[in-house]
């Protein structure tokens, strides 16, 4: 799914413009991407958990197979 499509949906749910949503998802990710620049976990309800491990990488563990550490 590309942006402009969950910007479309997003719109559509919370009756707002395609603008305004894409703005939000915009501000969204960048907080993602942020958070995660400083080496916070973030969960994604419904899809899983992003976060960076000791060497930078990135690490994106699904809901429901998450590893214990």
């Amino acid at each position: 799914m590309k942006k402009a499509d969950i910007a479309k949906r997003m719109a559509r749910q919370s009756r707002t413009s395609v603008g305004q949503a894409a703005d939000c998802l915009d501000r969204l990710v960048k907080e993602i991407v942020a958070g995660l620049r400083r080496g916070r976990e973030t969960d994604l309800p419904g899809l899983g958990r992003l976060t960076v491990k000791p060497n930078g990488d990135l690490s994106f563990d699904r809901e429901g197979t998450r590893r214990r550490d």
